[in-house]
């Protein structure tokens, strides 16, 4: 740790054990706040504008405002503070003659520290709503210096490693988790209008199973068994739909044991949902109403600005009908192979290594069909996009499309370059379902790839009971919230993103703002 952070440390600790032996709590259990800041201001604002006036001077109700000391100017017997609470800042006067003993109080404060501040909203001299205290309560004292506040905290490390000082530092941040809880609220309102049930399906799992993807390994001690961390709720909300309920859907975490990148994070918020009686077309639909009126709700606009990838300074416009593309024609379009011309894996892995493509690693069709699309289609969907009709290989849980035999009822839905949903026809001939499962079971062994879709035998005896038609559908929230609050990131948009470990998570370089 820097000399000069120790320093600062036990300067606090010094004040700490001074408060302490004047009989000041510096960690007490409550402090009743009558209003945030943001409140106290308006409320101020309005009645110097309206029938109840407030001037300097006049008499005015107290009110009690608590929040995080982010700056102190001391001018001999007055000081102002700026108090920052989720709101926003307020300016605080303390004076001397006003507070008596208890403004001794204000040389043992350190900026970071928590205060509690009693007494009338007035406007300073230089026009700034300010409150006069009556009365302090330290309510929390801190023990560590904030980051230089001029400069902030700029460094990304720091910010998704030590999120809270971010949010301190920066806190024109916060809207933006603000608005990813108002896009999941109106996610929920959208599918709960539409007789949508949101159900809870395990997190533990003995298959890892519903995705390609590979899994989080664990170990249940008192059943002595391997579990998974679920890779998707695919498989558990389809019992539901087997088990008598029409519609149900499911917000939550699920986790891939995968790299992490601007659009990656091992643990993500996914919404699947599953209806009896719909196909891939009617899910098409909801997701463009779905997403467009989430838009409107947040930003009150179906159009977004686009700050990432090829697309960056474009608007992107959510309004329906969004663009429909056939997988393989965008295929042959953007690389120049057509993928059914080549039915042999080999001859598939040349003539993708020859568009540049990495063969290297023994790889299935399907992965490599989906590196095609990834690097030659992806790029180009910059407006909202479906990309339809998947080979079947990609798809083992999808429902065959009738007339185009080797493909499947499946969309991709893009914006920015980037997927933001995937749904199927689903599969519902059980017999079918076991041969899909026994192929991929192939692949694994063959190529070695832990990615591929596992068997479920519990799920296969659970569709043999009957399955409806079903439309399905999956949706990556924090992307959605990335192209709806304008973040090029997905760390951007989730609080505490994954990092690696280091050996001390303490800050560094900090120094400590003088008071003026």
């Amino acid at each position: 740790m820097p000399d000069r952070e120790e320093g600062l440390i036990a300067s606090r600790q010094v004040k700490l054990d001074r408060l302490r032996q004047s009989g000041i709590d510096p960690y007490p259990p409550r402090f009743h706040r009558t209003c945030d800041a943001a409140t106290a201001i308006a409320r101020f604002e309005a009645a110097e504008n309206g029938s109840e006036k407030t001037e300097t001077g006049e008499a005015a109700p107290h009110i009690s405002l608590a929040g995080r000391i982010m700056s102190m100017r001391t001018m001999g017997k007055a000081a102002f503070l700026d108090l920052q609470d989720a709101s926003g800042a307020v300016q605080a006067l303390l004076r001397q003659n006003v507070l008596g003993d208890g403004y001794e109080m204000l040389r043992d404060l350190d900026v970071g520290d928590h205060l509690g501040v009693t007494g009338p909203m007035i406007r300073t001299r230089t026009g700034q709503v300010t409150i006069e205290a009556h009365q302090i309560v330290l309510t929390a004292k801190g023990m560590r210096p904030l980051p230089e506040k001029y400069h902030g905290l700029r460094d990304v490390e720091t910010r998704y490693r030590q999120r809270y000082l971010d949010l301190i530092a920066n806190p024109e941040i916060m809207p933006v988790f603000a608005l990813r809880s108002r896009i999941i609220t109106g996610i929920r309102d959208f599918l709960n209008r539409r007789g949508f049930l949101e159900v809870d399906t395990p997190v533990l799992v003995p298959v890892a199973a519903g995705a390609h993807a590979r899994p989080f390994v664990t170990h249940h001690n008192a059943l002595d068994q391997q579990l998974y961390l679920r890779i998707a709720t695919e498989l558990y909300l389809k019992r539901l739909i087997i088990g008598g309920f029409d519609k149900v859907y499911e917000l939550g975490r699920v986790f891939r044991n995968e790299g992490v990148d601007q659009d990656h994070n091992p643990e993500f918020t996914l919404l699947e949902s599953y209806e009896a009686y719909a196909d891939y077309n009617d899910v098409m639909v909801m997701v463009e109403e779905l997403v467009s009126s989430v838009a409107v709700l947040v930003n009150g606009t179906m159009s977004v600005s686009l700050n990432r990838g090829p697309g960056k300074d474009q608007v992107i416009d959510f309004t329906p009908p969004w663009q429909r593309v056939q997988l393989r024609e965008a295929l042959i379009q953007r690389s120049g192979i057509d993928i059914d011309a080549f039915p042999g894996d080999a001859d598939l892995a040349r003539r993708a290594a020859e568009a540049g493509v990495d063969t290297s690693q023994r790889e299935g069709r399907g992965r490599i069909i989906d590196k095609l699309i990834s690097t030659f289609v992806e790029p180009h969907l910059v407006q909202p996009t479906f990309l339809l009709d998947y080979p079947e290989i990609m798809s083992p849980l999808a429902k065959a499309k009738p007339g185009a035999p080797g493909y499947v009822e499946r969309f991709e839905a893009f914006a920015a370059g980037m997927e933001i949903a995937n749904s199927y026809t689903e599969l519902n001939d059980p017999q079918v379902q076991r041969e899909r499962f026994d192929l991929q079971e192939d692949i694994r062994i063959q190529t070695q790839d832990e990615e591929v879709d596992r068997k479920d035998e519990d799920f296969l005896l659970a569709m043999e009971y009957g399955m409806p038609p079903t439309g399905g559908l999956g949706m990556g929230i924090d992307r959605l919230v990335m192209l709806l609050a304008g973040q090029s990131s997905i760390r951007d948009v989730l609080l505490f993103p994954q990092m690696r470990r280091l050996d001390t998570d303490t800050p560094s370089d900090i120094t400590e703002e003088p008071a003026e």
